[in-house]
């Protein structure tokens, strides 16, 4: 069932004497990936933070922001991070990572029910063993994303996380990203530059330019345009 995970309505976006994003209008539903893109400096990594700054709060009081569900259910995939060649840890306990709540150093059942079935949606089943120092740029990438699956979130917002992957593992990625956003009825916000990556997978574009926000994609053919 689509469900509607955020709502921000007639947002402002600023940083110190400068406002970045005027009147800012867009709402992000589960099993959809809403693609956040434009120019370097418009503000999308500004608009982001200010998102999970909002999300963060325990008084809902903001007229703007309206999240219907927690910090505690959002996780973030940043930009491309190379980890050292001699970075021991196995793929498996890199996913495992994730698991704040544990009262035990050993997995549980369930969670080691949960590691094997994001494994399996992540392709990540051949390599668990194996270092992830010893791993590919998209093999790290697909760990990163495993691993923010173990808290099992109900929206995932990946910040230029295809940055520095190659083309085919870039568009891997996504292609795993909209299958599980689909069965899992999770919602995805990604910021990109990557037209190609935008214009086979997102269900909705949010394009920044001229401090304004313009919806491109699905959301053109209802009349909607500056939003």
């Amino acid at each position: 069932m689509v469900e509607k995970i955020l709502s921000v309505k007639n947002l402002d976006v600023s940083v110190p004497n400068k406002t970045l994003i005027k009147s800012l209008s867009f709402e992000v539903f589960t099993g959809q990936i809403l693609c956040i893109t434009g120019d370097n400096g418009v503000g999308k990594t500004t608009l982001l933070n200010t998102l999970l700054g909002e999300s963060k709060k325990v008084k809902k009081i903001s007229k703007h922001v309206d999240f219907s569900v927690s910090f505690d259910a959002i996780q973030v995939i940043p930009q491309f991070r190379e980890i050292d060649d001699n970075y021991p840890l196995s793929v498996e306990n890199f996913m495992t990572l994730n698991l704040t709540h544990r009262l035990s150093p050993w997995l549980s059942h369930s969670e080691k029910a949960l590691r094997a079935q994001v494994a399996e949606w992540t392709n990540l089943n051949q390599i668990l063993k194996q270092p992830m120092g010893k791993t590919s740029g998209g093999e790290k990438q697909r760990a990163y994303l495993a691993q923010a699956l173990m808290a099992e979130p109900q929206l995932l917002i990946l910040d230029e996380s295809t940055s520095n992957l190659d083309r085919d593992s870039r568009i891997e990625l996504l292609r795993l990203i909209k299958e599980i956003s689909v069965s899992e009825d999770i919602a995805v916000v990604f910021i990109t530059h990557d037209p190609e990556l935008v214009a086979m997978f997102a269900d909705v574009e949010l394009h920044i330019q001229n401090h304004k926000g313009v919806i491109r994609k699905a959301e053109l053919e209802k009349g909607i345009a500056n939003v």
